[in-house]
């Protein structure tokens, strides 16, 4: 007897959404039609509580993943996407800020795609964009800065060590996931010839009730200023560039000697 197609089980469709930098109104409103669809979602340890209420009929799955991890997290996650394409039709997988930058979203994507699963992408807004945009700072300025990096320090490799990575050369540089290698990092700027008095903004929790922001130089991320000022394990954004140069004036910058004082 000839099976029909009927008879075929269909596999559903996975969409990678970039939920944005945390505050739930920021995500777009394709997402956040896409996760009111939804059967199931699974989410980052880093999405907000809140942007969980746009699905409330879905199955909601924790896959909270941090820097460092090892690296069969990330297969158990790409397992567990395939196995619910097998047994749902609309599957979110709910990435904090922009599924495309260090989201792992290739990996993903690969895995579902060699399955036969259907995936599309819907970007997010990414933390560097909204930082620039909550501290009103543009991350380019006409004779000051025409180039900007996002970089990541640490790269988890199958020992679960951290590998320190070269740091890019751009006008303005923002590095994710820095919070650890803030001094490290400091240091390697300045060995590149930035000036020691090169503004530094980190940002915490951006876009939340929870923000916070701090100004120093890249000296003062070197003394470690910044490691005494980071609040736990929040997520945090650092900026470096000449850029952050016009608000100094204004702004009660972090020094040597206040911290002395």
């Amino acid at each position: 007897m000839t099976k029909t197609s009927a008879s075929i089980p269909q596999l559903g469709k996975v969409y990678l959404i970039g939920a944005g930098p945390g505050a739930a109104d920021l995500i777009t409103v394709r997402g956040a039609k896409l996760l009111a669809a939804a059967d199931v979602v699974f989410h980052d340890a880093l999405v907000e509580s809140e942007m969980l209420a746009y699905c409330p009929q879905a199955e909601k799955i924790a896959v909270g993943k941090r820097c460092g991890k090892h690296s069969t997290a990330q297969k158990f996650i790409n397992k567990r996407l395939v196995d619910a394409a097998q047994k749902h039709q609309l599957i979110v997988r709910l990435k904090g800020g922009d599924p495309m930058i260090f989201g792992r979203a290739d990996e993903e994507i690969v895995e579902l795609q060699e399955a036969g699963i259907e995936v599309e992408v819907v970007p997010g807004i990414t933390a560097a964009l909204a930082a620039a945009a909550s501290l009103k700072q543009s991350l380019t300025l006409r004779g000051v800065a025409r180039s900007v990096a996002f970089s990541t320090q640490a790269k988890a490799t199958d020992s679960s060590d951290l590998v320190l990575l070269p740091l890019p050369t751009a006008d303005t540089v923002v590095i994710y996931m820095g919070r650890d290698e803030a001094i490290s990092i400091a240091h390697q700027l300045m060995a590149q010839g930035r000036p020691v008095d090169t503004p530094v903004r980190i940002i915490e929790s951006i876009s939340t009730a929870r923000e916070r922001s701090l100004l120093l130089t890249l000296q003062g991320m070197a003394n470690g200023m910044a490691t005494d000022w980071f609040d736990g394990q929040a997520p945090a954004l650092l900026l470096v560039g000449a850029v952050f140069g016009n608000r100094l004036e204004n702004s009660d910058i972090l020094t040597n000697s206040r911290l002395s004082a």
